[in-house]
Parts: C-alpha cells; structure tokens; sequence
C-alpha cells in the first residue's frame, strides 16, 4: 500500500539522447509492490521535449495541465490539459510542451516494461 501526495515523490531529468527540458517523477513502481503497472508524472518545461522513440510497449497517457504537441508516426497532433493519449507499442512517439507553462502528463505504463 502507498499514499503519498505527488509532489512528495523525487523528481529527476530525463537523461536520454534527443530530450530536452523533462523531468520524471515515478510515482507507483515495482519498488512499492507494484506487479502490473507503473505509474510516471512527466514534467516538461516550455519548449521542451521527449525524446522521438519507439518500444515495445504501450502506454496510455492522460494531460494533467499545459499545452502540448503529440508526434506520433510522423503526424503532429495538439492537445491539452484533460486530454487521454493511447500509445499502441511499435509506433514512433514523442511529446513537446508549447505552451508557456510547465506540461505535465500522467503515463502508465506496463511494469515488465521498466
């Protein structure tokens, strides 16, 4: 069992080629006892990015605040707060911030997938 708020949790850059600007909080992981899933808040700043990647895996996505570009297999697609994201795996993706503030994405991921 864990409750914790989020901004509690440690948040830390993304240090992958080809992002810029990221920063990740993991916020329910295998280290809580987490079998199925893996819950991340991303934090992008203005201009800021993701890196352009593929994986196996899906995840599903959904726009806690800010503005936001979705490039996914070539195609840019706008979106903002409120908005759910599904990102089947084998596709090429990636997520920029266009806004003026801070883009924040909850992701859920597969556990195997960590």
């Amino acid at each position: 069992m864990k409750i914790e708020k989020s901004e509690n949790i440690a948040k830390v850059p993304v240090e992958v080629e080809g992002a810029k600007d990221t920063e990740i909080r993991w916020l329910i992981s295998k280290e809580d006892g987490a079998e199925n899933f893996s819950m991340r808040m991303f934090e992008i700043k203005p201009g800021g990015y993701t890196p352009l990647h593929t994986h196996p895996h899906e995840h599903e996505i959904f726009a806690v605040e800010g503005e936001g570009v979705f490039v996914y297999e070539g195609k840019e697609h706008e979106f903002g707060k409120d908005y759910v994201i599904f990102v089947p795996g084998g596709t090429e993706h990636r997520f920029k911030n266009k806004g003026d503030s801070v883009l924040k994405l909850l992701c859920l991921i597969p556990a195997s997938a960590v």
